[in-house]
């Protein structure tokens, strides 16, 4: 318990490896590859978020893909570098931030996504094999009740408690306040889900 309160990083790192995750994290990859495919604001489809989830239903399955792959790219990417050139805090501050970046990002009127690309990706900078814990755990929901948003919710309640009982306290904290935020951003999911609303993996219309 000590470790989670013992943290070794200096003020000007730990703000500078919040800066450098949030620029990068804000970057909104599923609105630059729509506009460059010729698909217009993908915030005026949908649900009007700028991840993978909305831009797939452009119908552009390589898009939405692509989307998927950088934005958790883009928190992984801003964590190995600066766990590379300041350690491991500012690595899990880099990832966090850049997460939040993804989120509200300044350039979209703090209008963003709700994370689960980057929140995988910060997972995969910081404690990678627990991405297989989260693909697991997705898998598994999914199969069973055909929601991905639940799945990925499930996921992400899980994962610092998996995190807690492997001794990562620090990756823990983090990521449960991840979570918290995460689930705030799926409000409306957990809703329709409470309604029985939600749309299933498949479902067309």
């Amino acid at each position: 318990m000590s470790e989670l309160f013992n943290w070794q990083i200096t003020l000007p790192i730990a703000l500078a490896a919040l800066v450098f995750g949030y620029l990068l994290g804000s970057i909104p990859f599923g609105l630059i590859l729509t506009r460059a495919a010729g698909l217009g604001d993908i915030r005026s489809i949908g649900s009007g978020n700028i991840g993978a989830t909305n831009v797939l239903r452009t119908g552009n399955k390589k898009l939405a893909a692509a989307t998927l792959l950088l934005d958790a790219l883009k928190a992984t990417v801003a964590a190995l570098v600066a766990w590379y050139l300041f350690g491991k805090e500012a690595g899990l501050l880099a990832g966090f931030a850049a997460f939040m970046g993804h989120l509200f990002p300044v350039w979209l009127g703090f209008k963003g996504g709700k994370g689960v690309a980057t929140y995988i990706g910060t997972l995969l900078g910081v404690a990678p094999w627990m991405v297989l814990v989260f693909a697991a755990i997705w898998l598994g929901v999914a199969r069973i009740s055909k929601y991905s948003s639940l799945a990925a919710l499930v996921a992400t309640l899980v994962i610092p408690v998996v995190l807690w009982f492997l001794n990562e306290p620090k990756i823990a904290l983090v990521m449960a306040v991840m979570t918290v935020i995460s689930w705030w951003k799926h409000e409306a999911n957990i809703k329709r889900l409470i309604a029985g609303t939600e749309s299933r993996i498949g479902q067309k219309g």
